[in-house]
């Protein structure tokens, strides 16, 4: 059986004794901070399929995100029921919301893609990688190097990453997806 597989098959049939491990680490990582950079990534089985590498340029980061809704602090001043609310409606998904913060955190670096690690009753854990676009072992790597055109700029904020098409409905195409392009806000707009 291949390595990758292996890995694989571990992480959606996990054993007693690797059960104890991840509780371990959970432990841990909620002593860490938000967003921690790390030396090798945690699945790697599906790091490799979203892009990583071992190789200069790459970084890795965990990001961690609160669980449960989006809500303002309570409301202390007047207000009227129409016009605000406690809740956030936001339409952005929670991978999404760690990718824009690692992101935010590591400025010189364009978000590559990301991927869930673990989760508990109040967190979500995400590994983000990030490319050093100005890194010579990235321009001189052929299928890499396309991050460092301008037209890639801050590609996480702008909603081009994976998780960000996701979140947008840019999985579907056609029949029952007429509404989701150019996007939701501006469909049907001239």
């Amino acid at each position: 059986m291949a390595l990758y597989k292996k890995i694989r098959e571990l992480w959606n049939k996990p054993t007693d004794e690797s059960a104890a491990i991840w509780n371990q680490r959970l432990i841990d990582w909620r002593t860490e901070p938000v967003s921690i950079r790390i030396e090798r990534p945690t699945r790697l089985d599906r790091a490799r399929s979203v892009g990583y590498r071992a190789k200069p340029g790459i970084i890795l980061v965990r990001q961690r995100v609160l669980r449960g809704g989006r809500q303002r602090p309570q409301i202390r001043a007047g207000r009227r029921s129409r016009h605000m609310r406690r809740m956030k409606v936001l339409s952005t998904n929670y991978q999404w919301v760690a990718e824009n913060r690692a992101g935010k955190l590591y400025s010189n670096c364009e978000v590559l893609n990301s991927y869930y690690v673990a989760q508990d009753g109040k967190h979500y854990w995400y590994e983000v990688i990030l490319v050093d676009k100005h890194h010579p072992a990235i321009l001189a790597d052929p299928t890499l190097n396309w991050i460092a055109s301008p037209k890639h700029n801050k590609r996480v904020t702008r909603g081009l990453t994976s998780a960000a098409r996701k979140s947008r409905g840019l999985r579907r195409k056609g029949k029952g997806a007429e509404k989701v392009r150019p996007s939701k806000e501006h469909h049907g707009k001239h």
